[in-house]
């Protein structure tokens, strides 16, 4: 039998983990991007890998699946391929209302299959927090992973297993049969790639990619801004430590700009502090006010980052979908239509379970065999959602 001729749009890091998959799976695969490996989101983002910013819910059974899942590919390709630090999470409260919240929050996630533990002096593993807060929960599943290498690791097994990358190749058209499914895509190139199944792994640009193919779905960019600093000693900051207002700002819906402490040191010693989330189109305008705001928050956390120098600070946008869960499935508009973006923030650590259960859709497998329910992330849900057209 000829093997399944499987197209991914999109070489950030769900369109690595999918081409992966789909090869393991014994496809034939394709993965065509309109710039570089990780040149897009990806690369903009910190590399978190967490479950502790989730509450429990189809979101956090996606995290726990996709956590095991990079212990994995640590096991394959080796740990320091991609950079992957199990550092484990903090999240700290100012105020005792909070901090009630945040243990409430914790317990709910335990009985959900998270690893916590309240503190109720969280210095006695942060040494150099702030002094006077309520207290934190340290989760120690979440970590690190570097995006860019990671991404670079995982597209190489892909391509040793015969997957095929196109870098800078930019998908004009679609090609469909009389009864409506994909056949193929034609590039800006003129070369034209049938296909058996399309994989719409675009992140941001996730929208106008299903809509090109027939298929849109309600993606929108969120701007968000990371800052590094220069070096510091290896251990000055153990952990991602991150305000317990986090979690409410990633699930916020608001057009408005928000931001939540959240800092973390990197193997290569720079710190790398955010976050923020806005929503202003494809507006990659450099904005110091958020900058400044981003650094005094992270001084108020961690007050000896006052003396550190700030090397630069960088941008980029985050897919997000109206109910703050990714589309992953078949479009039931296109056969032959796969999806698979839209993660918001969480890309980077949902990326491997993303690839696993498109590979199921892929081999005909039940992706309910995974361990959780993916019908919560069919496109299907959001078909009567309006599709906005972002600002270019």
């Amino acid at each position: 039998m000829a093997r399944q001729r499987v197209v991914v749009i999109g070489a950030g890091i769900v369109g690595a983990c999918t081409a992966l998959a789909a090869a393991q799976a014994g496809c034939e695969v394709t993965v065509v991007d309109r710039g570089q490996p990780a040149s897009g989101t990806t690369s903009r983002g910190e590399g978190n890998v967490l479950v502790s910013d989730k509450p429990p819910g189809p979101e956090l059974d996606l995290a726990l699946l996709s956590r095991w899942l990079w212990d994995d590919l640590a096991a394959q390709l080796g740990a320091h391929r991609l950079e992957l630090e199990a550092k484990g999470g903090l999240v700290v409260a100012r105020e005792p209302a909070a901090y009630d919240a945040l243990v409430s929050l914790a317990s709910a996630q335990t009985a959900a299959g998270v690893q916590t533990a309240p503190l109720t002096n969280p210095r006695s593993i942060e040494p150099h927090l702030a002094a006077g807060l309520a207290g934190g929960v340290y989760y120690p599943q979440d970590a690190q992973v570097q995006p860019v290498l990671a991404t670079a690791a995982i597209l190489a097994e892909a391509q040793r297993l015969g997957a095929r990358l196109r870098p800078g190749c930019l998908v004009v058209t679609a090609q469909h049969a009389r009864a409506g499914a994909i056949t193929g895509i034609t590039l800006d190139t003129g070369e034209q790639l049938p296909a058996d199944t399309v994989v719409n792994a675009a992140g941001t640009w996730g929208g106008a990619v299903g809509a090109l193919l027939g298929a849109p779905v309600p993606v929108l960019p969120r701007r968000g801004f990371v800052l590094v600093t220069e070096p510091l000693p290896p251990r000055t900051i153990r952990h991602k430590v991150y305000s317990a207002d986090y979690v409410a700002n990633v699930a916020a819906s608001t057009e408005d700009l928000q931001t939540s402490c959240v800092v973390e040191s990197t193997q290569a010693g720079p710190v790398l502090i955010g976050a923020s989330r806005e929503r202003v189109g494809f507006d990659a305008t450099l904005d110091p006010a958020i900058v400044t705001r981003l650094a005094r928050q992270a001084v108020e956390l961690f007050p000896m980052l006052a003396d550190v120098q700030l090397l630069r600070a960088y941008r980029g946008f985050r897919p997000y979908c109206p109910d703050h869960l990714p589309v992953i499935g078949p479009d039931p508009r296109v056969p032959g239509v796969l999806h698979a973006c839209g993660h918001e923030g969480a890309g980077i650590g949902l990326a491997p379970a993303t690839g696993a259960l498109i590979a199921a859709y892929l081999a005909g497998d039940d992706p309910a065999a995974l361990g959780l329910d993916p019908t919560h992330f069919l496109p299907d849900r959001l078909l009567s959602a309006p599709i906005e057209e972002p600002t270019q």
